[in-house]
């Protein structure tokens, strides 16, 4: 008779379940949610351990495990543009994954009649997701190396006007307003075109200082030298936003500058 200890099962699908989470995360190359991921990973220990219990066998059926499978993906990635492309990658990992370790236990005495067993140590299931993971980043390695990409999402707010982006933390962006020391958020003009609808040409010009007349703009706007590899130096029009909030947590240490020339890249459309 084997003997199950529940405190183990759990914590030992808690964390198998926020690996592979994570893993699929990566091979999407979305955003990296952690908390989320945690949360998930949770709820999916959770039915495991609770699917032992024999008044709730129930639980181990096929269509209700599926079910739990895809709320466990939709706890992990419900905000996410490309959910349905995460869900199946979580599925297609998992099924990777529990295939890899399924035929580690058949050599290791493991029974096709009792699913709940696996006679593998924490050692070789640490070495099989390692195995799984490494043959992922080989072949989606794009996607994972835009995954550890720190983007995050920015609200603006400027004379009545909102704009939604997608700001890259550049660690090579050394750029601040010499009057208040502030940070630069570097935006194209058709990024931040929705701030100023009707001005947005005068500042995709390369002389920035048109973009000051602009009608209703007077007072508002200001230049602060920029110096980059490659393009020299100048100088872009700048403004303070009436509000800026990235990650959805207001920042006053912020503030917009607007480049004539595309700003952004796959996956993001500013630089911070």
């Amino acid at each position: 008779m084997d003997i199950i200890y529940i405190d183990r099962l759990f914590f030992l699908n808690f964390i198998l379940d926020y690996l592979l989470l994570l893993c699929s995360a990566r091979v999407c190359g979305v955003k990296l949610r952690r908390g989320r991921y945690l949360l998930g990973a949770l709820f999916g220990a959770g039915f495991a351990a609770a699917s032992i219990f024999p008044d709730l066998s129930f639980l181990s059926l096929s269509p209700v495990k599926l079910a739990a499978g895809v709320l466990m993906a939709l706890i992990a990635y419900g905000s996410e543009e490309k959910l349905l492309r995460c869900c199946l990658v979580f599925f297609a990992v998992s099924a990777l994954f529990g295939g890899a370790v399924w035929a580690v236990s058949l050599q290791n005495g493991g029974s096709l009649h009792n699913p709940l067993y696996i006679p593998v140590s924490m050692p070789v299931l640490v070495l099989s997701f390692g195995v799984i993971y490494a043959l992922l980043s080989l072949v989606f390695r794009r996607s994972i190396k835009n995954a550890d990409i720190s983007v995050s999402e920015v609200h603006l707010e400027f004379m009545g006007k909102t704009a939604e982006l997608r700001a890259l933390h550049d660690s090579g962006n050394t750029l601040f307003d010499p009057i208040t020391g502030s940070s630069v958020l570097i935006g194209s003009a058709d990024a931040l075109s929705p701030l100023f609808p009707g001005s947005a040409e005068k500042f995709r010009s390369p002389d920035c200082t048109e973009a000051l007349t602009a009608p209703g703009l007077e007072g508002r706007l200001r230049l602060i030298p920029y110096s980059a590899v490659g393009t020299g130096s100048g100088m872009l029009a700048a403004f303070r936003p009436d509000r800026i909030c990235v990650d959805g947590r207001e920042r006053s240490d912020i503030i917009a500058a607007v480049s004539p020339t595309p700003v952004g890249g796959d996956g993001f459309d500013c630089i911070l």
